[in-house]
């Protein structure tokens, strides 16, 4: 009996210490409910995420009893993650890239909770990434300054809705136990707090004008009033700011560029919007909506709007399902403007052309017809605007074409103003505007480049730099007298890329030759054609090859239209008798070893040059002949010794640019037997053998169709058609005897050489153009065979 109640004695004593431990666990679990709650009150209360960040790390460690707290918030456009830290006062920024290298990058970038024992064990740090690893230098600095050292690590995303807005992680359980899991319910119910709060933030609108009070651009009390005044005034904050508090656009761009994390885009009267990508829209849900597609580059929409975190974006994904997207954000009212362009049809080239019409109509008067009388500047300017912006789009659409010239036509007979554009060295038109504007539209051209605008009895060249989206396009005018009126024309010397030497289309033998001549140590080249068949673009081309530091090259050009890295170039000046002659006497005093002149003009530049290139330097040059053989007779003609030319001469590349069939719409088909004979005829027949193409049901040819990308014609583009007379003995020895032209081109023959013309029939058998082509740039040479 005694035993028993000694037992129930035991069991009691259990019972009361069992029970006072659930009471205190009950207790501690309702102080650690309430302190949660009284953190999230707080964080809600909160309304700038700097004070969540810095302020309430204290009362968020003890709900973990650790030691210390980070709070991270994402940057979008730098893709990292950052914190705030106060020291000594000051607040001092961390960042850490958005990545798995790092803890806090790694529950960023995977969403994932992390709870690190030992951030020092590496094994354990590999099985959650392979790549995770801790940043020991923050260990080292604190080590130092308070004795502190990282051990247990507890880590969540910041989120709402799956987007990610920062990372909340806790260091050091005190008594160096690790985290819980019921440590880790209590930091997701904490992220989700903060993810609410960070995402309210992002909504509030003083959050996106934050950079602007860093900027000392305006005072946060001033944004208050302005937020006030533009609830009341029911308009948008921004117009607000720029009109009242004087805060430019472009300041305007970059903070909520940077805030967005996204491009910010002005509004751009110039620029045309493709009818097709309002196939299906409607402009008053866009108004609405406030947001516009402005482009559609390789399956992907641009769309602009003036809040792409707003929800609407995922209506706009879901009204154009199964398209890629890529938003950028843009003021309420470009926005606006946009759309307006739309509705009114400016948005077109017609529709603007249209416009501008209207406008000219009400301003520019009828032309005089008496010659003696002439408009003045002031007539002009009364002008102003609408001709501006009429040149301007003349330029503008000539640029984004791909045009090498502009020309304005006059016509009194047909009491037109023709403009056209070549392109692809094919004139096209552009457009056709009244000829009572023609005098205007002159004087305008002839004020950008800085001419006479009461000189209309003489020929006038001059130079306008234009700015198009910030890059300058430079343009060569010229203006000549015709009968009844006055013509211009503008040569675009848009700063063209380099083209790397096989880039250049050069068939085997003539790329072979073509590049054994460049790599001589001296010697003189050149590359001959008419004007604007790429002889620039292939002797660029070939000092690009052999461009190293080891060689000194100097250049003269007129004008210089591609620039490269370690090139000396000058540009010609005539009216200060700057002149080709005088740039190459220059080089030879400045330590050349290579030396482009861009024309050999006459015969005092053509001597200097020979000189240059037998004194051990390799020169470059151009001619305008029709033909490599043709090139050596000319120079001779001019007077040149044929001894010196002979011994300096490495060889010649003739050249014409053929406009390539488009590619987006070519098509084969195969050619019946006719046609090939012809084409081999043409080729010359003992040379094609050596082709080694056969007629069988599989040759294929190529025709052109046509297609909105090349505007209906079937050609896109140019590529070049060569020929290569190589400097051999046998040459020489002509050049030294001045042997006729047809002596020469059947010498240069024999030594491998085939024509223009044999070069254009091969790449029609490539499939780049066809005979119409290849007849327009170049002659039906009979003794090709």
């Amino acid at each position: 009996m005694k035993v028993l109640k000694l037992i129930l004695s035991k069991f009691q004593f259990r019972f009361l210490i069992r029970k006072k431990q659930l009471a205190s666990l009950s207790l501690d679990s309702k102080i650690s409910n309430e302190k949660l709650k009284e953190v999230t009150n707080k964080i809600n209360s909160t309304s700038n995420i700097d004070k969540i960040i810095v302020d309430l790390k204290n009362d968020i460690a003890p709900l973990f009893k650790a030691e210390k707290v980070t709070i991270y918030a994402v940057d979008p456009v730098m893709q990292e993650l950052f914190s705030k830290i106060l020291d000594a006062g000051e607040i001092k920024e961390v960042r850490v890239p958005i990545s798995n290298a790092s803890i806090a990058g790694y529950a960023a970038y995977n969403l994932k909770v992390l709870n690190i024992q030992d951030v020092y064990d590496e094994t354990e740090l590999k099985k959650i990434g392979p790549n995770l690893k801790f940043n020991k230098k923050w260990d080292r600095n604190l080590l130092e300054e308070s004795g502190f050292s990282t051990k247990q690590v507890l880590c969540a995303p910041i989120c709402f809705k799956d987007r990610i807005f920062g990372v909340i992680q806790i260091i050091n359980k005190i008594g160096g136990k690790a985290f819980a899991n019921e440590d880790e319910k209590t930091i997701q119910e904490i992220a989700s707090t903060l993810g609410i709060a960070f995402r309210n933030n992002a909504k509030n609108p003083h959050a996106r004008f934050n950079q602007l009070i860093i900027q000392n651009l305006i005072k946060e009390e001033e944004l208050k009033k302005a937020t006030l005044h533009a609830r009341q005034k029911k308009t948008d904050i921004e117009s607000v700011l720029m009109e009242i508090y004087k805060v430019s656009k472009t300041d305007l761009g970059m903070c909520l560029g940077q805030f967005y994390g996204c491009k910010f885009v002005e509004y751009d009267d110039t620029v045309r919007l493709q009818d097709e990508l309002f196939e299906g829209l409607s402009l008053v849900y866009m108004r609405k909506m406030v947001w516009i597609p402005i482009a559609a580059s390789n399956g992907k929409l641009t769309i602009l709007t003036d809040n792409p975190n707003d929800l609407k974006t995922g209506e706009i994904e879901r009204l154009l399902k199964g398209k890629e997207f890529s938003f950028q954000i843009a003021l309420k009212e470009d926005i606006l403007k946009y759309i307006d362009l739309v509705e009114r049809g400016y948005h077109t080239k017609s529709g603007m052309l249209n416009s501008i019409m209207t406008a000219l109509g009400k301003e520019v008067v009828e032309e005089p017809e008496e010659e003696t009388v002439i408009k003045t500047k002031q007539d002009v300017k009364e002008t102003s605007n609408a001709l501006i912006r009429l040149v301007d789009m003349i330029i503008i659409d000539a640029y984004k074409d791909g045009a090498s010239d502009i020309h304005v036509e006059p016509d009194k007979v047909n009491k037109t103003v023709f403009v056209r554009f070549r392109i692809d060295g094919s004139c096209i038109n552009y457009c056709e505007l009244p000829i009572r504007y023609g005098s205007a539209i002159l004087s305008r051209i002839k004020i950008m480049a800085n001419l006479d605008i009461a000189e209309k009895r003489l020929p006038q060249d001059g130079k306008i730099v234009f700015f198009y989206n910030k890059k300058p396009i430079e343009l060569r005018v010229a203006t000549l007298p015709t009968v009844g009126a006055e013509d211009a024309v503008m040569r675009i010397l848009a700063t063209s890329s380099l083209f790397p030497l096989e880039e250049l289309n050069l068939y085997d033998w003539n790329k072979k030759s073509f590049g054994k001549m460049i790599s001589k140590p001296y010697g003189i080249i050149l590359v001959v054609g008419p004007t604007g068949s790429g002889k620039t673009t292939t002797l660029h081309s070939a000092l690009g090859h052999i461009n190293t530091p080891e060689k000194k090259i100097w250049t003269a050009e007129d004008p210089v239209e591609i620039t490269q890295k370690g090139l000396r170039q000058v540009e010609i000046k005539s009216k200060i008798d700057f002149t080709f002659a005088r740039a190459m006497r220059s080089f030879l005093r400045a330590d050349p070893d290579v030396i482009m002149v861009g024309e050999m003009r006459d015969f005092e530049t053509s001597s200097i040059a020979i000189e240059a290139s037998l004194t051990g330097h390799l020169v470059f040059s151009t001619l305008h002949t029709n033909s490599a053989p043709e090139t050596v007779t000319r120079l001779i003609d001019i007077g040149l010794d044929p001894f010196s030319f002979a011994d300096a001469l490495l060889g010649v590349l003739a050249q014409r640019l053929v406009r390539n069939l488009c590619s987006a719409c070519k098509e084969e088909y195969h050619p019946d037997k006719e046609e090939f004979e012809y084409l081999v005829g043409q080729f010359g027949g003992d040379d094609f053998a050596k082709l080694g193409i056969e007629y069988n049901s599989q040759l294929l040819l190529c025709k052109a169709t046509g297609c909105e990308k090349c505007l209906d014609t079937g050609y896109k583009g140019r590529t070049g058609l060569h020929e290569v007379l190589v400097g051999t003995d046998a040459i020489k020895h002509l050049v030294q005897k001045k042997a006729p032209i047809e002596e020469i081109t059947k010498q240069a023959k024999k030594d491998g050489m085939t024509t223009i013309y044999q070069d254009g029939i091969r790449k029609i058998f490539k499939g780049y153009t066809d005979l119409i082509q290849v007849k327009k740039v170049c002659m039906d040479v009979s003794l090709a065979s």
